[in-house]
């Protein structure tokens, strides 16, 4: 048995419909098969009963977000997370300050339960991870854990991600990349702290990740780049994650390259899905 793991996962499905159509695209070219829902997406329903019965072996999971768009629940219930209109209205900072405060969290769980509560009333889920990585917030994560085992949902996403260079240096010349570094250094401190809350709930996570170093620059390229860095080692689970918004031309390539494909293979990698690492039991070897 291979125990080296590539999962290749598409953030924000539900969220619109072209995105919804791209995730079907990539479906059908067979290199797409796990996916994560909103359920505060204005495309939520053509999701559910449009783009899953196209797609029956689609592993999804719940993306949740209290960073952007309307909240499930109404404002008199979520002061704290959302304007009077019902729209979330706290950055990211702001969330992480936030997450020290006692009635802050209460509402967040309310607002997470609600979320987790509507998709999984539509299909099994396998995975938890969130818009924004706002779950990665550490006193988030514990709530997210603790919600995963009360839901009975396996797999939680952490976000360490191992430093790497593309062969393409515009994307390193831009406003974008030394935000993105920012990112990975407070990610990569907080997962090391949120690994051993997945193991105090008795859950599972990814190794690692792929997909932040490069966020709004992301191809085949930086794909295939970001696991080229794994390809002497063994016994490992990489989830690379992605955007699939056709605007974002590159990007949205990468469900129609079939070459990406044959290279992950040839790093030793075994494409699969979180749902498969349950349904066969994956245990690491050492």
């Amino acid at each position: 048995m291979n125990n080296k793991k590539f999962i290749l996962n598409a953030d924000d499905f539900g969220i619109s419909n072209d995105i919804n159509r791209a995730i079907v695209e990539g479906y059908n070219a067979e290199i797409l098969h796990s996916t994560s829902l909103c359920a505060n997406g204005e495309a939520f329903h053509s999701a559910v009963n449009e783009i899953m019965p196209e797609c029956p072996k689609l592993c999804v999971g719940v993306h949740l977000n209290i960073i952007e768009g309307k909240a499930i629940n109404p404002h008199e219930t979520l002061t704290e997370l959302t304007d009077s209109e019902g729209n979330f209205n706290n950055g990211w900072i702001q969330l992480l300050l936030k997450s020290f405060n006692k009635k802050f969290m209460e509402q967040v769980e309310i607002e997470f339960r609600s979320q987790i509560e509507k998709i999984i009333s539509c299909t099994k889920v396998s995975h938890i991870d969130s818009h924004v990585h706002t779950h990665g917030i550490p006193n988030i994560f514990k709530l997210t854990c603790k919600l995963a085992k009360e839901y009975g949902i396996p797999y939680v996403r952490t976000q360490f991600e191992r430093p790497y260079l593309t062969n393409n240096i515009s994307k390193h010349i831009n406003l974008k990349y030394p935000v993105n570094q920012i990112k990975v250094l407070l990610l990569d401190s907080f997962s090391i702290l949120n690994k051993k809350v997945v193991e105090e709930y008795g859950l599972k996570t990814n190794d690692f990740l792929v997909g932040v170093s490069y966020t709004g620059m992301m191809d085949n390229q930086t794909v295939e780049q970001g696991l080229e860095v794994f390809k002497n080692e063994s016994d490992i689970v990489v989830e690379a994650l992605f955007h699939p918004y056709p605007c974002h031309v590159d990007e949205y390539k990468i469900i129609q390259n079939q070459n990406m494909k044959f290279k992950i293979e040839n790093y030793g990698f075994e494409f699969t899905t979180y749902r498969e690492l349950v349904e066969n039991n994956y245990e690491k070897t050492h």
